[in-house]
């Protein structure tokens, strides 16, 4: 290596000794870390020995890295390249070393759901601006070979593949002759490409979903976009068959990748670029892309017979490559590509495998054991009406907490502790909640769920440890205080509550009410949102969040206020309550002063629309005691069904269900894809239009079921009440329009010419 220390220091005037070390990735052309004055580079050389025709062209890749940097695209910076053999033994090149994560296993296992749909999100959008570049502009005319891109592949994947073989595989074969007899009617396409674009050659940035680099270009050429993308997305047809046997090498991943959905990469590519969700004739490119990847293992297997592999495991690509075959066969017959076989709400949204067998679980659960206890339950607290031990738990629900646990069934809210998605977990609570208690049996309840998202997302490690764990593991519950009495607090800058630092110690000073589950004597901790002072002349930044145990004294429970009548003390209450002089240590503040708006957004995100999940599943209740009742009751010498008014209420409620469902799932996709701030207005659409779609149910039910409807006999009374304080509980549905309509106007003003 003195000839590159030499080269380093005459070109790059950069001086001290050379540090080097081979890296173990790059199946095909060796690569070095190389570290010299400080600063730190990559090396990336031809293998030595005979090689197939047309690979290893570290030339080209150098070449296509330098006009692509020099357009703002994310590569490493390029430095130098030698052709001159006698140096190292072959040519080379050096570039930065860029510094981020490279994910070796395709299902991201180190990160969550959402922060594992984030990344993949990141790498599609960033092939869909590799593909929108003209090779012109980039000073890259002539880097391909002119039309013909798909006959090319289809020949040169053939020859190499013939060139390493080491045995017959007819599924190799009969794969080449549909290739070459299936060839797309467009191979006219001329489009930068990647050639090897996957995850784990891409280097994302150390804590955000953000590109930093894209890596391996010796593939790259013009050709045609959608190969780029099928390759990308390949492994969400691998077959399940050959887990085990990819498993340690670069082919490998240790669980089915679900979030994002396939769907979901090629919508938000299609729309990155401009062009339509139709895509034609893409059997062809993912059955090129298994034959693809089967010639580069038996490429890599071949270079292991002859000594000159890169990769330690390099010997077991040659028991993949009969595997890729077949599935690349298999994929040629298909017409139409999905990443999973069981949709629901039609074809727009798709619930993971896991989401499947854990909603078949939860059902399983409230049919075996929580309809059952229902009568119970309510028997208790109709019971305890008038003593203190309402505000209790009976024993029988901390039962069914316990038996739901043992069965895994807990803290399904949670993205990154239980493994679901949002849209996995909307038709999740839509189930719980049919039963009034049920989302407590699983805990996923509020206000529960709200402050464990604020803990998990914004809690120091001490603040975890002491509140988040027995909030998780259900020993403790909490309440959240926000909304004030002596103010409008649909205007939350309103709130009057002081936090304010003395010394060690923050002291809190207000009042605050509607703070649910406070009554419940196992509530231990409330998360209290306060104003601070603070220099900041924004009106957002000026509030905090705090953690108060329940116990502090000058904290004190005025009342319980009822909710048209009903205390609702299943869920702890709704509590007055006042902080005279509550001081706690300045440990308990969250993420720091003035970020309480900040706090309260993400946790108002997935959590905002967990209400409308579950109020869901109260609809269908509503809509099943309403179809009972016309079915049992007569007026004027006919069932009530045959009235055409109740026949119609019947029709309407499950066309505002179905509706009401649907926004509802195209809002938990958008967060699982695109997060929280992307889907503000669908979070806004969805909190306006459920709570109005099921009062709507829940009215019509109480109509046909007369007076029965507003009494004990029936729930349809408790949830009316319930329902009709989520238009206000969070957030009046008048915010929410006003909201909607400002980003509607903002979309569409991207789209007139006239000013607005």
């Amino acid at each position: 290596m003195c000839w590159v220390d030499f080269l380093l220091s005459s070109e790059k005037h950069v001086f001290g000794p050379l540090w080097c070390a081979l890296l173990d990735s790059g199946q095909s052309n060796p690569t070095f870390y190389l570290q010299k004055g400080g600063q730190a580079y990559v090396l990336r050389k031809k293998p030595h020995g005979p090689l197939l025709p047309r690979a290893h062209k570290v030339d080209r890749e150098y070449r296509v890295q330098k006009a692509l940097f020099s357009a703002g695209f994310p590569v490493p910076e390029p430095l130098l390249y030698c052709s001159d053999v006698s140096i190292i033994g072959t040519e080379f090149y050096v570039m930065q070393h860029v510094q981020g994560r490279i994910f070796r296993d395709l299902s991201l296992p180190e990160v969550g759901p959402a922060e594992r749909s984030a990344l993949y999100i990141a790498m599609i959008e960033t092939l869909a601006l590799l593909h929108s570049f003209d090779l012109q502009s980039l000073g890259l005319q002539g880097y391909g070979r002119g039309p013909g891109y798909c006959r090319r592949q289809v020949s040169t994947w053939k020859k190499q593949y013939d060139a390493a073989a080491h045995t017959d595989i007819p599924a190799m074969n009969k794969l080449a002759e549909w290739l070459g007899d299936n060839l797309p009617p467009d191979d006219n396409e001329e489009i930068l490409i990647h050639g090897d674009f996957r995850i784990d050659n891409i280097i994302f940035h150390p804590t955000e979903a953000r590109v930093l680099a894209v890596l391996d270009w010796e593939l790259s050429t013009a050709g045609h976009p959608l190969a780029d993308l099928a390759y990308a997305t390949l492994f969400y047809f691998w077959p399940t068959s050959m887990k085990d046997l990819s498993q340690g090498s670069v082919l490998g991943f240790k669980d089915t990748i679900e979030s994002p959905s396939f769907e979901e990469l090629v919508s938000i590519y299609c729309r990155c670029r401009g062009i339509s969700t139709t895509l034609s004739n893409f059997n062809f490119f993912l059955a090129l892309s298994y034959f693809k990847m089967a010639a580069i293992a038996q490429g890599v297997y071949a270079r292991y017979l002859i000594g000159n592999a890169s990769a330690e495991n390099s010997h077991e690509f040659a028991k993949i490559v009969k595997p890729l075959a077949e599935r690349g066969l298999e994929l040629s017959k298909r017409s139409s590509f999905s990443s999973t076989h069981h949709s629901i709400s039609g074809e727009f949204f798709h619930q993971s495998r896991k989401g499947q067998e854990i909603l078949l679980k939860v059902k399983q659960f409230m049919k075996q054991h929580i309809y059952p206890a229902e009568k119970e339950i309510i028997n208790y607290y109709a019971g305890h009406g008038n003593t203190e031990e309402k505000w209790k738990k009976p024993p029988l629900l901390e039962r069914l907490k316990e038996m739901a646990k043992a069965e895994g069934l807990w803290n399904l809210f949670l993205p990154d502790i239980s493994g679901l998605s949002q849209l996995d977990y909307a038709l999740i609570a839509e189930e719980t909640g049919k039963c009034f208690f049920a989302p407590e049996v699983f805990n996923c309840h509020a206000p529960d769920t709200g402050n464990m998202e604020v803990l998990h997302m914004y809690g120091t490690e001490e603040q975890k440890k002491e509140w988040l764990e027995p909030l998780l593991e259900g020993k403790i519950s909490s309440c959240f205080c926000m909304t004030e009495p002596d103010v409008a607090s649909s205007d939350a800058t309103n709130m009057q509550c002081s936090i304010e630092r003395e010394g060690n110690s923050y002291v809190i000073n207000g009042k605050k009410w509607w703070s649910s589950g406070a009554g419940n004597p196992n509530c231990k901790v409330a998360i209290v949102m306060g104003k601070t002072k603070t220099s900041s002349a924004s009106r957002y930044e000026q509030h905090s969040m705090i953690i108060v145990p329940m116990d502090t004294p000058g904290l004190k429970l005025i009342r319980p206020l009822s909710v048209f009548g009903y205390l609702d003390e299943i869920h702890g209450g709704h509590f007055e309550i006042h902080f005279n002089d509550v001081r706690v240590p300045v440990s308990n503040i969250i993420l720091g002063e003035g970020r309480g708006f900040e706090i309260a957004q993400g946790r108002l995100g997935p959590g905002r629309i967990h209400h409308c999940m579950r109020s869901l599943g109260a609809a269908e209740t509503a809509l099943q005691i309403m179809c009972q009742r016309a079915a049992q009751r007569e007026t004027f010498g006919k069932k009530l069904y045959h009235h055409e008014v109740v026949a119609h209420w019947i029709a309407e409620c499950r066309l505002s269900i179905e509706q009401a469902r649907l926004l509802t799932l195209k809002t938990a996709s958008k967060i699982d894809t695109l997060g929280n701030r992307k889907a503000r207005k669908e979070v806004a659409m969805t909190k306006v239009v459920v709570p109005r779609a099921v009062l709507k149910v829940i009215d019509c039910a109480i109509q046909v079921c007369g007076g029965a409807g507003v009494s004990q006999d029936f729930p349809l009374a408790s949830m009316f009440a319930y329902i009709r304080t989520l238009r206000l509980a969070d957030g009046p549905d008048e915010v929410h329009l006003s909201a909607i309509a400002r980003w509607e106007l903002l979309d569409q003003s991207k789209k007139l010419t006239a000013k607005i």
